[in-house]
């Protein structure tokens, strides 16, 4: 009785927990609401199968308890109630994939009209391409990954010109505009999630991918990565901004172009900068940031704040001053010289002599004033 008794508290706290519960999905801001949809029936379903499934075995536990003088009774089939459970079990499962595969079908068929944009992911970071003037993206090939074409555009395609590239910061598109994204990963399995759109989708090394949404709602939404890419996974964030078509073309005329990056001129031209401010911006758009804090909190990778002319020990008990020669050969040659505590994960850096010069100034300028 007591196992009976436990089973219908456990249907009934199961069942307010789902209905009181303040952890539910997130405020609706795309025209996705069929996913939502999809997602109330799966409740729905499964809900009453749970409810159904423990009341009957809370109503069993009472009707064929131990009684004296009783003996159970061996049935080994019942062709009678086995074909009620195929069915309806039939049922439920068709229930559920139908608004699946029709909202799939909406899913993988982009409106022809739907603005382009390019979402890039690398561990652990997000850099954002759109076409120029033309309306097309250029050609991309990892042969043309450089520190000066993060992105690898196509030096010899015409069309990759005049490509917009967000290298730091957020990703604004406008409202009520369908935006088709295409999603690229340079190294390992990734994955786009903006959880108030309702859509997410796998960046896969070697392939295009995409995703497409109709944005309605104004505001600043987080950029997820959910797939586990690295021990930085968790601070692979951006961030999307629904803006009015207006704000939204003001927003995009600050960013350079391809040819004006290559050229260093453009709206986001490092010429008239620091080294610290060239720095700061390099470490960003290289994704340094995201292991190492500006702040002294703990990363995974030693913080930047305070580091330069501190002494470390090193992984063999050895200890070093971090001056600009450490930092150099840890740029370069970063598994060389290991900080005690850390783990051999930080890839060789691709910079320029100049770069490193100017990540280095902001390393031991920048963040160690505590600007």
């Amino acid at each position: 009785m007591i196992f009976a008794i436990a089973l219908i508290l456990l249907v009934i706290g199961s069942v307010a927990f789902h209905f009181f519960s303040p952890w539910y999905l997130t405020p609706l801001a795309s025209d996705w609401s069929t996913i939502d949809d999809t997602i109330n029936i799966t409740f729905w379903i499964t809900g009453a199968v749970f409810v159904a499934v423990n009341l009957f075995m809370a109503w069993c536990v009472v009707k064929f308890r131990y009684k004296k003088n009783t003996r159970s009774h061996y049935q080994p089939e019942n062709k009678k109630l086995e074909l009620w459970l195929t069915g309806l079990t039939a049922l439920g499962v068709a229930a559920m994939l139908a608004p699946g595969l029709y909202v799939w079908a909406d899913f993988v068929n982009p409106p022809e009209d739907a603005d382009i944009l390019e979402v890039v992911g690398k561990q652990w970071q997000w850099s954002y391409r759109f076409p120029g003037d033309d309306g097309v993206l250029g050609t991309v090939d990892t042969r043309h990954t450089t520190a000066a074409n993060p992105l690898g555009i196509n030096p010899n395609d015409p069309n990759g010109q005049d490509d917009i590239i967000v290298a730091t910061g957020d990703l604004h598109i406008p409202i009520d505009r369908p935006v088709k994204m295409l999603l690229r990963s340079q190294d390992v399995l990734h994955d786009f999630a903006v959880a108030e759109f309702r859509v997410k989708m796998d960046l896969v090394p070697g392939i295009v991918t995409y995703l497409w949404l109709t944005p309605t709602v104004l505001g600043t939404y987080d950029v997820l990565c959910e797939e586990l890419c690295g021990i930085g996974h968790y601070k692979m964030r951006s961030q999307v901004v629904v803006d009015t078509q207006k704000g939204y073309s003001a927003w995009l005329k600050t960013h350079p172009t391809y040819a004006q990056t290559v050229a260093g001129t453009g709206p986001a031209s490092n010429i008239g900068l620091s080294l610290v401010e060239k720095g700061r911006r390099l470490s960003q758009s290289s994704g340094c940031v995201a292991c190492h804090s500006i702040d002294g909190s703990a990363g995974v990778g030693p913080t930047w704040l305070g580091l330069y002319g501190k002494t470390e020990t090193l992984a063999d008990g050895s200890t070093v001053v971090v001056d600009e020669a450490y930092l150099k050969e840890s740029i370069v040659s970063p598994n060389v010289s290991i900080v005690q505590g850390y783990a051999p994960i930080m890839p060789p850096g691709n910079f320029t002599d100049e770069e490193i010069e100017a990540l280095i100034a902001y390393t031991k300028e920048g963040v160690g004033s505590g600007s």
